[in-house]
């Protein structure tokens, strides 16, 4: 498939096509026809062999008319006149006895935050699966410890076009890498893993660098035999110090969301209704910015096709803003941020997240820590549960140690960090300088949509915080 306008495929002529879509969109508040084709390539190797290959391709369209608060979307793998107009006689239902103002199309940039080039041709199936076994071998001989490895490397490439009432064509070509390496170790009966990933909007090149998979290897590798000398993470009320990058998950998933224009507008988050308000510490900095070049969360523009944005979310501690959508800024009396988002052309956008991450302060990783009599340092988390609306979290790490008198000493495995998005917010007491993005694997679900996603963070101390782990 090459990078022709998507109108082409289907069995009419695109003047006909954008007439159509025009006609069921009258008398609405907006709406769109998003066109998408894609080519996706994952393969798996695992237990010293290629467990899973696949490459897919999938297009489609689906159609949207909006009307105040509702919505009528309909979606078909068919691209034809026949399969467009079923689905514009279903849309149009919502605009029975309704009469709209359609809101003006976004304003389009010639800002390009990734190239077009297919990541899935280069390199090739072959020479892709021997790079996994050589990972597998590297990381076999590397220590006799070392029981199982999975590698793993995907791949996609998104064609996005956005035809809207008016007949403005809006266009993307979304490429998106990603390389992830989990090591088991065992000493003994006791078992242990550890992992490490990596991707972005780019090529394969960097990635599969010798230096670069060697070092995902390694770090996936070293965190293993950490886990497999950690003790049991005490439970209890501790200070605990998050490392920078990855850990800024945490802050994705107990602020970020309830920073969503839909759950604000709906009155759903802990976080509605405090516009203005102080609902972190002073120096607490959150930014969505979704222009960040090759990023894994970034978008040239988002798929209502408004550009994306360098979104201030909270400032020095307030709320200043959220993430929009077109239909609930609209109902907010707000502007569209480039947050409309949705997983393919089968689900309607909604208000998401592209890179979430807290800016730096002043103080050094090293002060951080020192500042701590008795607490935990939290360099990696897996998996979280949010509530939304009460803002309760629960996120499990990865890899942690005890800090004691100052000094990261003993590893812990375990430990659960337990909290309240709001609350824990206004218990951060200290910012590092040493800001980073994650290294490019974020993947967020809402409303059963996956979207990729970057989040980030600098060093953090948050005061008295719960710890769950064993009770001592």
């Amino acid at each position: 498939m090459t990078a022709k306008s998507l109108l082409d495929a289907f069995d009419c002529s695109p003047d006909r096509l954008k007439s159509l879509v025009a006609d069921t969109i009258s008398g609405a508040d907006d709406g769109e026809l998003f066109l998408e084709y894609r080519e996706g390539e994952a393969l798996v190797f695992d237990d010293g062999r290629l467990k899973t290959a696949s490459f897919n391709t999938d297009q489609g369209f689906g159609l949207r008319a909006v009307a105040g608060e509702a919505s009528g979307y309909a979606h078909s793998s068919e691209l034809s006149e026949a399969s467009l107009r079923r689905a514009a006689d279903a849309v149009s239902t919502v605009k029975d006895g309704y009469s709209g103002n359609l809101a003006t199309a976004p304003t389009g940039t010639n800002q390009r935050l990734y190239g077009d080039e297919n990541p899935i041709t280069s390199p090739g199936f072959e020479e892709k699966a021997k790079l996994l076994q050589e990972i597998d071998g590297w990381l076999r001989a590397k220590d006799p410890r070392v029981r199982q490895v999975t590698a793993s490397l995907a791949a996609s490439w998104q064609h996005v076009e956005i035809v809207r009432a008016d007949g403005q064509i809006a266009r993307d070509i979304r490429p998106l890498v990603r390389v992830n390496v989990s090591v088991m170790v065992g000493d003994g009966d006791r078992q242990e893993t550890g992992s490490y990933g990596m991707g972005g909007r780019k090529s394969f090149g960097e990635f599969l660098a010798e230096d670069s998979w060697q070092f995902a290897a390694s770090e996936a590798l070293r965190q293993a035999l950490v886990n497999l000398e950690a003790v049991p993470a005490p439970a209890g009320t501790f200070d605990i110090v998050l490392a920078n990058g990855w850990p800024g998950v945490m802050l994705h998933e107990a602020v970020g969301h309830g920073l969503e224009g839909d759950f604000n507008r709906k009155k759903t988050s802990a976080f509605a209704g405090l516009m203005g308000e102080q609902v972190a510490a002073k120096g607490v900095t959150v930014v969505d910015d979704g222009t960040i070049s090759e990023r894994r969360g970034s978008l040239t523009i988002d798929d209502e096709g408004t550009p994306s944005g360098r979104n201030v979310l909270i400032e020095d501690g307030k709320l200043v803003g959220y993430m929009q959508d077109r239909q609930n800024a609209r109902l907010m009396g707000m502007a569209p941020t480039g947050n409309g988002r949705r997983e393919s052309y089968a689900h309607e956008p909604m208000p998401r997240m592209t890179n979430t991450y807290m800016t730096g302060g002043d103080r050094t990783p090293e002060e951080i820590i020192a500042s701590v009599k008795k607490g935990i340092y939290a360099v990696s988390f897996g998996g979280g549960q949010v509530d939304i609306t009460s803002g309760k979290f629960v996120f499990g790490c990865t890899e942690a140690y005890m800090i004691e008198d100052g000094k990261v000493t003993q590893p812990v495995k375990g430990a659960m960090l337990i909290g309240n998005g709001p609350d824990a917010m206004h218990r951060v007491s200290m910012v590092g300088n040493d800001m980073t993005l994650d290294n490019g694997i974020g993947m967020c679900g809402k409303a059963g949509q996956g979207v990729p996603v970057g989040v980030g963070q600098p060093h953090l101390r948050m005061d008295q915080m719960t710890v769950g782990g064993t009770q001592t």
